[in-house]
């Protein structure tokens, strides 16, 4: 995974007025925290970080105007509820060889066995442990073939070299179930007139 450079400036200013004005110059207030420093808060430029926060788990070189450059990872997003804006970014601090534990999004391929069953997504993502300069993007798993009740669990997955669960791997993240039959439209009408 390759690392994305953003600027960042050490705010001074604190409140709800600050952050509003940061986010109003196109800035995005962050904190900055992990092995045991003392948490740093920025303001990181919004359009740049928003870009790399398409990639899940984006690796972040953060050039600190004044204060040197640190490697971090986004580890708490939050967002406008409305307007789905940027609003707050909690970024860990992260070292080169270092192991960090993170969601990787789970991503099928493949078509089920024919008929009218359904693939049920139990984990969106899993998670995992991985070197952070080498977090994966996602773990893609195939569904070829799969008949009504298969299920595929974390230890189904394969995981890229390096990468190792965080989870049991007993946990269920797909299954496929038949649909469910549906009661016929007069029943359900006779039904309707009873009440």
């Amino acid at each position: 995974m390759s690392e994305v450079k953003l600027s960042a400036v050490t705010r001074t200013d604190f409140g709800k007025g600050a952050s509003r004005q940061a986010r109003r110059d196109g800035q995005v207030p962050g904190v900055i925290y992990g092995h045991g420093t003392t948490p740093k808060h920025v303001d990181v430029e919004g359009h740049g970080l928003m870009m790399a926060l398409k990639t899940p788990n984006v690796l972040i070189s953060l050039d600190i105007k004044g204060d040197g450059t640190e490697l971090v990872i986004p580890k708490a997003i939050q967002r406008h509820p409305v307007k789905r804006s940027l609003t707050h970014v909690d970024f860990l601090i992260v070292k080169k060889g270092e192991k960090v534990t993170v969601d990787v999004p789970v991503v099928t391929e493949g078509e089920l066995a024919p008929g009218a069953n359904m693939l049920e997504t139990l984990l969106t993502a899993v998670s995992v442990e991985a070197e952070a300069t080498h977090i994966p993007t996602e773990i893609t798993v195939s569904v070829e073939g799969l008949e009504a009740g298969a299920s595929i669990h974390a230890k189904d997955l394969v995981l890229p070299a390096g990468t190792t669960l965080a989870v049991d791997g007993e946990t269920a993240v797909l299954q496929v179930v038949a649909p469910q039959a549906e009661e016929p439209a007069a029943e359900a009408a006779e039904e309707g007139a009873e009440a």
